[in-house]
């Protein structure tokens, strides 16, 4: 499991990683779980689900994915776990103003990218999926880049973002289980608008990119 996504785990206070390997480019986060970078957010080729955790819709945990890049624009910032929604939800605001006065098709969902973790907060990219990048580069803290690609595997949680700290729990113990590695990122793909959703009644795909 990678640094980023073990120190993600460690800020809730839940697990303590050991045996940790740092990777790379997801996100993935926020108060939870990714590359410089991207969907519908990312594009996914799922296989077979996992049924082992508990309380994910239909048993969908650990599904094993296969992520393709994606033209995106993102907002790149850093971020504290206390108000992690609330700075994640202002990053889409921006990218959604920005998409709708430039006319560019959004294509997919939106995605937080998290890159770097530790105990008081995250480094992160914002990113909306494009059906093509802009014609016109933008400017300021808008950048233009691409999603994250290759294998991962796909966990699904419903609820209150603050409550992500046992989603990421378990997935911390799935790795564990499965002996597998992390690379050091990780993606918050929102399947529930941030920007106009309650925070307390989300559905958020968590995507963890295996090395």
């Amino acid at each position: 499991m990678s640094l980023s996504f073990a120190l993600r785990i460690s800020v809730a206070a839940i697990v303590t990683a050991t045996a940790l390997v740092i990777a790379v480019p997801q996100s993935s986060s926020a108060q939870s779980p990714a590359p410089p970078a991207s969907t519908p957010a990312p594009a996914v080729t799922p296989d077979t689900p996992d049924q082992g955790a508990p309380d994910q819709p239909n048993g969908i945990f650990g599904v094993d994915t296969t992520l393709t890049a994606k033209p995106i624009v993102y907002v790149k910032g850093t971020g504290s776990w206390d108000d992690a929604f609330e700075t994640i939800s202002n990053a889409f605001k921006k990218l959604k103003a920005y998409t709708d006065k430039e006319g560019l098709k959004v294509d997919g969902l939106p995605m937080t990218i998290f890159t770097s973790t530790d105990d008081s907060g995250f480094d992160y990219e914002a990113a909306l999926p494009l059906a093509a990048p802009p014609g016109t580069p933008p400017h300021g803290d808008i950048a233009v880049g691409q999603s994250p690609e290759g294998h991962a595997l796909k966990f699904v949680h419903n609820g209150s973002y603050d409550d992500l700290d046992n989603t990421y729990e378990a997935i911390t113990n799935y790795l564990d289980e499965k002996r597998l590695d992390a690379q050091d990122m990780f993606i918050e793909e929102y399947v529930t608008d941030p920007t106009t959703s309650n925070q307390d009644k989300l559905t958020v795909n968590v995507y963890v990119l295996i090395k």
